[in-house]
């Protein structure tokens, strides 16, 4: 198959539509549904991002895209007790496999973001990941295989319609890449990003003890940012992306919009979070969007008398700022990947707010020295790659 028709483009007035080949055949069969424009891409850009972690890690891969950028993205080291209730797994009774970890990590760090997710996965879809697939609101998923009960369990989601996609693993692009805006064709050679013991080595700050885990978080650090629309940064702990800034135009905006998303990951793992008691039958995407206003400065949105009721059976007390700010003190040991340089300390010093021990960015502005000054400051390791990962 050279070329696939679509129902339509980006929307849905902008007919006709397709994917297709210029030389060869395409490298995808659609095992189920009808995947659209934005899937596609969402699903090409996650395919290349879980293969890339799959080789710089070893380890099985997942991410969950939303409009061509990743919401988050993991590797598949096991899952905590605290972790499988945040990620609304813990009542699953069944052995959690490498890749059903990764993509319960990719979906739950941001779960506000992954709703209605593009998913891709570095491995075969086994059965187990499937069953987190099925409970989740998601539009399609892109893997290299998926086993038998697998596929029929993903081939019964929306009612038959959710779009299920295999991928050559082999296939190989072309090194040149093109695309066209406004009628004119734009060409560069693709971004190919080598992640090796090197690639880290560069450490300008006093404390250079690069942990293991942190390589690992690094790595995923970079990957993610290669295939999230800039400017943007990333935040990783334990082998998983815990706030993704995307398509910011201030690189302190970005940040700053990453970091509170990180916080927000940490502050759901707090007391007064795993201790809400909600109301029988509540809707899983109803639960997330009452986690997030509570822990949000408009919590009284869902603790108003005559709201509360319908959400929880015994209404919480304020998650006051104090309380917070005294929770998120304990987050440590984040990493913090940029994919162009800081260019100001101001970054760091929003970054020390949410844990952040390890940073890698490519360095080269004229205030680097402020950077690494202020990174010296809280002890931090940053290293240097020398390599932008700008993405558009």
């Amino acid at each position: 198959m050279r070329e696939l028709e679509l129902k339509y483009g980006c929307n849905p007035n902008q007919k006709p539509s397709r994917i297709y080949m210029e030389e060869g055949e395409l490298p995808i069969k659609v095992l189920n549904g009808k995947p659209g424009y934005i899937n596609f891409l969402d699903a090409f850009n996650g395919w290349q991002l879980v293969k890339e972690l799959k080789k710089a890690t070893g380890l099985p891969a997942a991410t969950s895209f939303k409009h061509v950028s990743p919401a988050g993205a993991a590797v598949g080291q096991p899952l905590s007790d605290t972790e499988k209730k945040i990620y609304w797994v813990d009542d699953m009774d069944m052995e959690f496999t490498p890749l059903a970890n990764a993509y319960a990590r990719a979906r739950g760090a941001d779960r506000m973001s992954s709703f209605g997710d593009f998913i891709s996965l570095s491995d075969v879809c086994d059965v187990a990941t499937a069953k987190i697939i099925a409970r989740e609101v998601s539009d399609g998923v892109i893997a290299p295989g998926y086993e038998p009960e697998a596929l029929e369990i993903l081939r019964a989601k929306k009612k038959g319609g959710y779009n299920v996609i295999e991928i050559d693993p082999d296939y190989v692009p072309d090194p040149i890449e093109k695309k066209q805006v406004f009628g004119i064709t734009f060409e560069q050679g693709r971004n190919e990003l080598n992640i090796d013991d090197e690639f880290f080595s560069n450490i300008v700050t006093e404390n250079k003890e690069l942990t293991e885990q942190a390589k690992i978080d690094l790595a995923i650090a970079m990957i993610t940012l290669k295939y999230t629309q800039s400017n943007s940064v990333c935040y990783v702990k334990d082998g998983q992306a815990i706030g993704i800034g995307a398509g910011q135009q201030s690189r302190i905006h970005c940040t700053r919009l990453a970091g509170s998303k990180a916080d927000n990951w940490w502050l759901r793992q707090s007391p007064q979070v795993m201790g809400l008691q909600f109301v029988d039958g509540i809707k899983r995407a109803d639960r997330d969007n009452a986690i997030d206003v509570y822990m949000g400065e408009e919590y009284m949105d869902v603790l108003c008398e005559g709201t509360w009721q319908n959400i929880f059976k015994v209404k919480p007390e304020v998650f006051t700022a104090e309380q917070k700010r005294a929770w998120l003190d304990k987050m440590e040991n984040v990493t913090l990947g940029s994919d162009a340089f800081f260019p100001f300390g101001d970054n760091i010093e929003r970054a020390h707010k949410s844990g952040v021990k390890y940073v890698a960015e490519p360095g080269g502005s004229i205030r680097d020295d402020n950077v690494i000054d202020t990174c010296n400051k809280y002890g931090m390791v940053m290293a240097f790659t020398g390599l932008r990962l700008f993405h558009h």
